[in-house]
């Protein structure tokens, strides 16, 4: 029998529904909720298909647009996931009703714990999501008050695989820091760049270093919000030049599509998060969109990297 065997399981963001019943089928997870960040299809989309194939769900989520919703969380909610702890925080700024799910596992008061933030696409590696429905006032906000104040070692499990080209743009406006190039340098290898940490990300991510002198001198202004503002202009400027041509969009995805399991390129494995529970990859588009599961606690080992056909 599976050590995972009627483990509750929440799945975050599942885009592509039919290889998560796949994988709890292969692990005999039991799964009783959603976690969605935000309504944008390819994060939400797979929600009705779950939902129809296990009617019990709970959908957890702050955005009426989400389909199948059916628990809104409030910010700085807690909830459980067998015995994960998990917390939501309301990140308005790539859509007004985005949110961020902080999932804590072991011991706090031993200090053995283990963290995780799933930031849809709010905060990505080295950089953020587009602001499509907030304003850099409010993206400042979500990532110096809530994101950047997490434990340092808290890992970043972001929505999309597109580390590369945001360090790129990183490394323009800031291009003596050591950090940036160490980390893009590592990027061009790595087959996932998934997860950080929020400690790397205050290194290397000009969004949560905007009073450093050198970013606000290639942004050409000093007041925090001006620099997250002018900062996400150069960088929606920059991706457009960079990857605009495929027919991908800002985000390496096309938002238009319904289904995403149209896309050519997916590829599918499952890695370790922490002994406690796994960790679902799913990379579409060249490796440029990662969603993200969890399977809840287990109590064993990691399951070792495979592929799921």
């Amino acid at each position: 029998m599976s050590p995972f065997n009627e483990i509750p399981a929440a799945a975050v963001d599942p885009a592509e529904p039919q290889k998560i019943l796949a994988l709890l089928a292969q692990t005999g997870a039991k799964l009783t909720s959603i976690l969605t960040t935000h309504h944008h299809k390819h994060h939400s989309y797979g929600n009705i298909d779950l939902v129809m194939t296990k009617p019990n769900l709970a959908v957890y989520g702050a955005d009426a647009r989400i389909p199948e919703l059916n628990y809104v969380c409030k910010h700085n909610e807690e909830f459980t996931v067998g015995t994960l702890k998990v917390r939501s925080y309301h990140t308005p700024s790539h859509t007004r009703g985005s949110v961020c799910y902080y999932v804590r596992d072991g011991n706090e008061e031993n200090e053995e714990m283990e963290r995780a933030v799933f930031t849809g696409d709010t905060l990505l590696v080295g950089g953020c999501g587009r602001i499509t429905e907030g304003d850099a006032k409010d993206m400042y906000n979500v990532l110096y008050n809530i994101l950047g104040k997490l434990p340092k070692d808290t890992k970043v499990y972001c929505g999309h695989e597109c580390a590369r080209l945001n360090l790129q743009f990183a490394n323009t406006v800031d291009p003596n820091n050591n950090n940036i190039r160490k980390k893009l340098s590592w990027s061009q290898t790595a087959h996932c760049t998934v997860p950080s940490t929020i400690e790397e990300e205050l290194e290397y991510n000009p969004y949560l270093r905007v009073s450093d002198p050198a970013i606000q001198q290639a942004t050409g202004v000093t007041d925090p919000y001006e620099v997250t503002r002018m900062l996400r202009a150069l960088n929606d400027t920059f991706m457009s030049q960079t990857d605009g041509s495929n027919g991908l969009g800002l985000h390496g995805i096309n938002e238009s599509e319904n289904n995403v399991n149209e896309m050519n390129g997916v590829h599918n494995g499952i890695s370790g998060i922490f002994d406690s529970y796994i960790k679902m990859n799913i990379y579409e588009a060249e490796d440029l969109n990662i969603l993200n599961t969890i399977i809840g606690k287990s109590g064993g080992s990691p399951i070792k990297k495979t592929t799921i056909n």
